[in-house]
């Protein structure tokens, strides 16, 4: 099966109504790297993840997600397979309260699964939550409703990660287990870091500012 190799933007736009929240963003996301997009509140950094991702309409402009079929020869994935591809951390994705941390992972698992390298019982050994795994996650504090959020998109056996507002919630004990894990398990993953947080993306190598696509 081919590698995944990069994501591609071009000339990307996305309007509401008149507005536009961002306009003609042309730009390379490659396999391995980590990348931030910064600005201030309001600016269209989610907006922008969330294009990316594949989980809205663009109003211009083409998004490819490319593989390589040799080290001279990319292939375009198509969109319908681009979930393959992806996992993603982000305070409006809810997680199913009702079950415990150890079920949802279980749940996770079978749709989107974890790399062969980590267990359930290792994953909630990673984000300290072992002693919590058979607690329904409706009585689980912000923080560690996060960490689980950042566990079922960190440990997934997918090339890309996105990250949006990533350390929402978290202490500075959990500050800390975030930069872990990104040291640990995301090496070799394409991760893209949506904030205004300079914490949460001191790792990212390049920066994309939404304001320079107004």
């Amino acid at each position: 099966m081919p590698g995944f190799k990069a994501i591609q933007l071009t000339d990307l736009g996305k309007r509401y109504n008149r507005e536009w929240i961002f306009r003609h963003v042309t730009y390379l996301f490659e396999a391995g790297k980590s990348y931030a997009i910064t600005g201030p509140n309001g600016s269209g950094k989610s907006t922008l993840l969330q294009a990316i991702a594949g989980s809205m309409n663009l109003s211009e402009g083409k998004l490819e997600y490319l593989s390589a079929k040799s080290d001279s020869v990319n292939s375009i994935i198509d969109p319908e397979n681009y979930y393959r591809h992806l996992s993603i951390a982000a305070p409006y994705l809810e997680l199913v309260e009702e079950m415990t941390a150890r079920e949802f992972l279980h749940f996770h698992n079978q749709f989107k699964p974890f790399v062969s390298s980590a267990s359930i019982e290792n994953i909630l050994s990673a984000i300290s939550l072992e002693k919590s795994a058979d607690k329904q996650i409706r009585y689980f504090s912000s923080g560690m409703k996060q960490r689980v959020k950042l566990a079922q998109a960190i440990f997934s056996d997918a090339p890309v990660l996105f990250l949006d507002e990533p350390c929402t919630n978290l202490d500075t004990t959990g500050y800390d287990l975030y930069h872990q894990l990104i040291a640990d398990h995301c090496h070799q993953k394409l991760v893209i870091v949506s904030s205004n947080d300079a914490e949460e993306m001191d790792f990212c190598s390049e920066r994309l500012n939404i304001l320079d696509y107004k």
